[in-house]
């Protein structure tokens, strides 16, 4: 009995850590560390989920049912640290002999909850429900300030992703932003109109989503809208002005395009997904020359400028797209996203999150 007792104490106290430890990586650490309690819950509810929203369904019912998902993950995982709490701390009042389990339990509910309908015997007991009433109001404070954050994070997020739908169509494509630029003559102010604030956006959201990951998985109240897609259209729009139309330079396009790779590449190491830190600029992409080539008669049909040596253009635009074609199309299968031109459509193997390994963190490259 004794050494059932010294287990019971063990394990109960590894339970409650374990939780606490959770709760503070997921909510109170401003970085993309991995916590295991966490990553296991979103993934066996994404299996769940996966149930009514998986492949053989059509792209809507796959929204429907995973527009719940993030949420549903979200709300639960206190549940799960609560849990946890509550078990431990049975096995533990349990071990310094609150008995029978039946009464161990009920002390660690009343303690936690602060509910205070069972009160233990004996200082040690006493101090025991004291920190464990602590820890529960540390989750329950934890939960307070983390949700306005999440949906704050979210809010700047969707703002811009709205607009571009008014420049880009939907799903976005940047053939239709570079025309709709053109027909209406802003295309000198391309950089100050949408690089520049998307540079900011790609800022935000390197920090937001991978201190807060369960962001990746939230998806825009529209159904054909999405963060990555949006992402996709936008950086490659910067690649084609500065690699194949025949503008005055601006190292605007250039600075938010390393911007929006950098932050692609900080989601993709939180998912372990891997790629090439420092990829050969001919090294190949899931854009064909083709497709190019196809995209330059479309924008020369619109009156565009484009460089005459559509060869050194195409290096040019393969030179940049290398940098963000692999973390584009991961995370576009890793978040189920909507169709999207030169993202989505790309998606051949599908992407799943991994629970026990660690994020690959890199510094930075050039």
């Amino acid at each position: 009995m004794l050494v059932l007792r010294l287990l019971a104490l063990v394990v109960g106290v590894f339970l409650a850590l374990a939780a606490l430890v959770s709760a503070v990586k997921t909510v109170v650490v401003p970085r993309g560390y991995a916590s295991s309690v966490t990553r296991t819950h979103f993934r066996i509810l994404r299996r769940v989920f996966d149930l009514w929203g998986g492949p053989h369904r059509t792209y809507e019912q796959r929204d429907r049912t995973l527009a719940h998902y993030a949420p549903v993950a979200l709300v639960t995982l206190p549940a799960v640290w609560v849990s946890m709490v509550t078990i431990g701390f049975t096995g533990i009042f349990w071990g310094v002999h609150v008995h029978p389990l039946s009464e161990a339990f009920a002390t660690s509910g009343s303690s936690l909850f602060t509910l205070g309908f069972d009160r233990p015997r004996g200082s040690g007991p006493v101090a025991l429900s004291f920190v464990e009433a602590g820890i529960g109001l540390g989750l329950v404070s934890l939960m307070i300030s983390y949700l306005p954050s999440i949906y704050g994070a979210f809010s700047r997020r969707e703002a811009l992703v709205g607009m571009l739908e008014v420049r880009a169509g939907l799903p976005p494509s940047p053939a239709e932003l570079l025309t709709r630029y053109a027909r209406i003559g802003w295309l000198d102010r391309l950089h100050d109109d949408v690089f520049e604030r998307w540079e900011q956006w790609f800022l935000d959201v390197e920090e937001s989503h991978t201190s807060h990951p369960s962001l990746v998985f939230f998806r825009s109240p529209h159904p054909e809208r999405s963060w990555i897609t949006a992402a996709g259209c936008v950086l490659d729009t910067a690649a084609i002005t500065a690699s194949t139309l025949d503008l005055p330079h601006d190292a605007r396009a250039d600075l938010m395009l390393r911007s929006g790779f950098f932050a692609l590449r900080r989601v993709a190491d939180y998912f372990s997904i891997p790629y090439e830190v420092e990829p050969a600029p001919d090294a190949p992409i899931t854009v064909t020359r083709r497709e190019f080539d196809l995209l330059c008669v479309e924008l020369q049909a619109m009156d565009l400028p484009l460089r005459a040596d559509r060869d050194q253009a195409w290096r040019d635009f393969q030179g940049w797209r290398v940098n963000y074609d692999t973390v584009l199309v991961a995370l576009c299968s890793l978040v189920s996203a909507p169709p999207g031109k030169w993202s989505t459509d790309r998606v051949v193997v599908p992407v799943k999150m991994k629970v026990f390994r660690r994020p690959r963190l890199r510094g930075r490259v050039g």
